[in-house]
């Protein structure tokens, strides 16, 4: 398909060359290359058609690069990164070698900060502000945040901060496209939605600018009763409490109202807030009928849309863990549900179908999730907290503070747990093991298929401390559940093959691989279960009728499971050599995650290369 308007932009200064009314054929073909692009490709596809023309707005309006756009979550820039140059990499987005999903400083000086998390783009934007003020740079700040992410307390600290300093070129635009990934929950996004009704704030509006008209005592009086009006049926007031100046909302659908706000809005100094209300799959029925669908989509036929209902026939481990906990809901009343925003994605749209008193989804707000969980604990419930691994970094503090200080029993069902692919470095869970284990009272478990990993949800449950499974990303081996749900000795690892000379110790997704290696080597096989506690006296025995023991991880190499298989092995007196293998101290770009382990040894290939390297040395 040709696109002959946008083709002729190849930085935001050919945007800002063309005729005013050009922009509007601009928008249309730009959204039709990023459904065509992305279903090609796959990737975030509805929120990035709700940021159309706010992305040509801002582009036009905005001395761009020289001025900082600082996009929040990340998945809302396809449009942005075609306008700075990138539209014939679109074709790679996400694949190896290949540009990222997300904003990347080192990818282009238009990307001025790297954003995949949510909730980060005010604090960055303001740094960015006071810096400029700081050099006496004549530079704007500008941050572009969703609603799903003003749900986060990072937002509201960096507008508590925001409202305090003066003389700042900062602009907050508020993306309201009415949901994040999941619908949203909270106050603050009804709040929101109660601006869209329009009919009461715009007549309150309107008459308001009639008495403001007045003479100016009755004037100042008819103000003062216009803000407390609009306070209570707007979001205004708050966000002018915190310092801002409020303006909106505005469509954000509508170049013809974007641009000169925005050019209004540039002109003013001093903290200022713009609400945009925007529609996510905007211009593409499909998307805009089921968002949720369209939000991260694989590659597909854009004409006829994705086709659901089909399987591969074996469950993903999101889908194992969704009916495990409908499964042990229905036998056990004290287990509740809890989820930051991830409904979805950690598999309990089921849950919260069934069991909706027992279902939380409290916002993008992990922090929160991790300590709501804990007070639940100390009044008997079992909380399950279903959280990216990813994720769960952000809420570090409470897990060790609120939860295994306390000793309390929350489940924390952890997805997304190793290398995910094409979201790449910002979502890979390459640091849970490590992070996890080093804390005390914690129990950490790395199931090896599907069923272990059912057993080792339910062994949680019946833990009276904290505990941690941590799953990967997609499909097991294949292996179907099993109905009954039994309880793992706890710290006990399983041999699944005797050999000689080397012992492969494998936790969870690498167990797989193990066993080729094993086959290939004659090697002893043992699925290892427990990161901690660690079966120290399996441990101790390979070591004293092995010459080579492999620790193999997929996850942080530096501090991860193996090096606490070295720790102990160091205290033995037999004291065989040990390879950990893992994830290097480096940073894992986006791609398929085969080539993406591949890359890093963790495939068989891999693996039985650096056991041979290590024979060599010894020979």
């Amino acid at each position: 398909m040709a696109y002959p308007t946008l083709e002729r932009i190849s930085t935001p200064a050919d945007l800002r060359a063309l005729d005013r009314r050009e922009l509007g054929t601009v928008a249309d073909e730009l959204r039709a290359f990023l459904i065509e692009s992305v279903s090609k490709t796959g990737g975030h596809l509805s929120s990035n058609l709700g940021t159309v023309e706010l992305s040509i707005a801002l582009h036009c309006v905005f001395n761009t690069p020289y001025d900082r756009i600082v996009w929040d979550v990340g998945h809302q820039t396809y449009g942005h990164k075609v306008l700075t140059g990138r539209r014939e990499a679109m074709a790679g987005l996400r694949h190896w070698g290949g540009i990222s999903g997300f904003p990347r400083r080192c990818e282009s000086e238009y990307d001025t900060f790297g954003t995949a998390h949510s909730s980060t783009s005010i604090s960055a934007a303001l740094g960015m502000a006071v810096a400029a003020r700081s050099k006496k740079e004549d530079r704007h700040a500008i941050a572009v945040i969703g609603d799903g992410a003003m749900s986060a307390g990072m937002a509201f600290e960096a507008l508590n901060n925001a409202g305090d300093i003066e003389d700042i070129d900062l602009l907050v635009i508020l993306n309201d496209n009415e949901m994040s990934i999941s619908p949203p929950v909270g106050a603050l996004t009804r709040i929101l939605a109660r601006m869209l009704s329009g009919s009461t704030y715009n007549t309150a509006r309107r008459v308001g600018e009639k008495v403001l008209g007045m003479a100016p005592p009755v004037a100042e009086l008819a103000r003062k009763v216009e803000e407390y009006a609009k306070g209570m049926i707007s979001p205004g007031t708050l966000f002018e409490e915190f310092g801002f100046h409020y303006y909106g909302p505005i469509d954000g659908h509508d170049l013809d109202a974007l641009i000169p706000t925005l050019q209004n809005l540039k002109r003013l100094k001093g903290p200022q807030f713009l609400h945009v209300v925007t529609k996510k799959g905007q211009g593409y029925k499909l998307a805009e009928a089921d968002p949720i669908l369209y939000h991260g989509v694989s590659k597909f036929d854009h004409t006829a849309g994705i086709q659901t209902g089909k399987s591969s026939g074996k469950p993903t481990y999101t889908q194992v863990f969704g009916d495990w906990l409908c499964d042990i809901a229905a036998i056990d009343p004290r287990i509740v549900g809890i989820t930051p925003a991830m409904r979805e994605g950690s598999g309990l749209v089921r849950f919260a179908q069934e069991y909706p008193k027992r279902y939380f989804d409290v916002g993008i707000a992990e922090q929160h999730a991790v300590t709501f969980a804990a007070g639940m604990a100390c009044e008997g419930f079992v909380p399950v907290v279903a959280i990216y691994s990813t994720f769960l970094q952000r809420a570090y503090d409470q897990l060790i503070h609120d939860v295994a200080l306390q000793n309390l029993p929350v489940v924390f069902a952890i997805d997304r747990g190793g290398l995910v692919g094409a979201d790449g470095a910002t979502h890979h869970g390459a640091y849970d093991l490590s992070y996890l284990a080093c804390i005390p009272n914690m129990v950490v478990m790395a199931p090896a298929d599907e069923n272990e990993c059912r057993q080792m949800l339910y062994t949680a449950t019946q833990h009276p401390g904290p505990s941690a499974v941590r799953y990967p990303r997609g499909s097991g081996r294949g292996v179907t559940p099993e109905a009954k749900m039994s309880a793992l000795p706890i710290g006990k690892a399983e041999v699944r093959r005797q050999g000689k000379h080397v012992a492969l110790l494998a936790w969870g997704s690498m167990v797989d691989v193990a066993e080729r290696v094993g086959g290939t080597l004659d090697a002893t096989v043992v699925n290892m279960r427990f990161v901690k506690p660690l079966d120290e006296a399996l441990v101790a025995e390979l070591a004293a009728s092995h010459d080579l023991l492999v620790t193999i991880e997929e996850n942080a190499v530096i501090g991860g499971a193996g090096a606490e298989v070295s720790r102990f092995v160091d205290t033995l007196a037999a004291r065989p050599r040990v390879l950990r293998l893992g994830l290097p101290d480096r940073f894992i770009d986006h791609g398929d995650q085969a080539k993406l382990l591949a890359s890093v040894g963790l495939d068989e290939a891999g693996i039985l290369a650096s056991i041979a390297r290590v024979n060599q040395a010894d020979s």
